[in-house]
């Protein structure tokens, strides 16, 4: 266990950064410390005006952060082509990538506009064609991080590479579970395959506990179960900038390393100072791995090279 706070964070520097989902919650405290620390970071989500917004309060905070926003729609494959095209033209390099937004159980079966089932196609398929497009700016870097984004819900998760997109029987929290574990399971795989293929990337997992954002009141609403539990509940969830701390420390910690995994430490890793977190067992199969990343490029239409 480690006490990692916000006077850690060693000096980001001459370094790039781009956080998904940045405009608000985890993403944007991320996207803050890291600018406060010296990072250009590129703030990526899909609504311009909460953008702007996010922009203006680091500002607030750091007057000479180098941040920026950029378009980026996870649940559109062209929308991450283009994303991918603009970051290839304007950067020489990428120093790290969090894969951190995400949406949360919708109460009905929703679909991407690629028609993927919403939460597997925002929160995982979307972050492995991001990364996929990302890659060769990764590579360039010959120490990049890429930090995925998994969850205490991924314990729970099942892979079910015969009905990846919930078609067969969608229920909410095991559709977001399977999500959640796919982005750990693609941590993984991606650290083995970047070792392998000597591409210099170092790719970490990381989970938040439970924290006090705005996604159970986004998704499944307010007036749910689980929407009034994030009302009259908050005192259970941690802080946004406490619960960011296992994604900085995978980030920036010149002690996490590839293949780890990072989140709270204490009440069933819900809370608390950064530690390394357990991995769910079907996040260790091989050959679960394997087959997913194999669909994953076919749904995608994209490959890592």
């Amino acid at each position: 266990m480690t006490d990692f706070t916000i006077n850690d964070i060693p000096d980001q520097a001459g370094k790039t950064a781009i956080v998904t989902g940045a405009t608000g919650g985890l993403g944007y405290e991320t996207a803050r410390m890291l600018a406060g620390a010296g990072a250009s970071v590129i703030l990526a989500g899909r609504n311009a005006q909460k953008g702007a917004d996010a922009l203006a309060r680091i500002r607030a905070l750091h007057p000479h952060a180098d941040v920026c926003f950029e378009n980026l729609d996870l649940g559109n494959l062209a929308s991450i082509a283009a994303f991918g095209v603009r970051m290839n033209e304007q950067l020489t390099k990428l120093d790290l990538l969090v894969n951190n937004a995400g949406v949360m159980t919708p109460p009905t079966r929703q679909e991407t506009s690629d028609g993927f089932e919403l939460q597997f196609g925002t929160n995982y398929l979307g972050h492995f064609a991001l990364t996929a497009r990302l890659l060769p700016l990764l590579r360039q870097r010959g120490n990049a991080r890429v930090v995925s984004l998994g969850s205490v819900a991924a314990r729970a998760g099942k892979i079910d590479l015969d009905d990846l997109q919930s078609q067969t029987r969608y229920r909410s929290m095991a559709a977001y579970s399977q999500s959640k574990l796919a982005c750990v399971v693609f941590a993984l795989e991606l650290q083995r395959r970047s070792a392998a293929a000597q591409w210099g990337v170092s790719s970490i997992a990381a989970h938040p506990g439970i924290a006090r954002t705005d996604l159970l009141h986004n998704a499944p609403g307010r007036g749910s179960i689980s929407g009034l539990a994030r009302t009259w509940l908050w005192f259970l969830f941690q802080p946004v900038a406490q619960a960011a701390m296992p994604s900085l420390y995978a980030a920036t910690s010149p002690l996490a390393q590839g293949g780890d995994y990072y989140g709270p430490a204490r009440l069933g890793e819900t809370r608390g100072d950064v530690a390394p977190a357990r991995l769910p067992s079907a996040a260790t199969d091989l050959g679960v791995a394997d087959h997913l990343w194999q669909a994953s490029e076919r749904l995608a239409g994209i490959g890592f090279r």
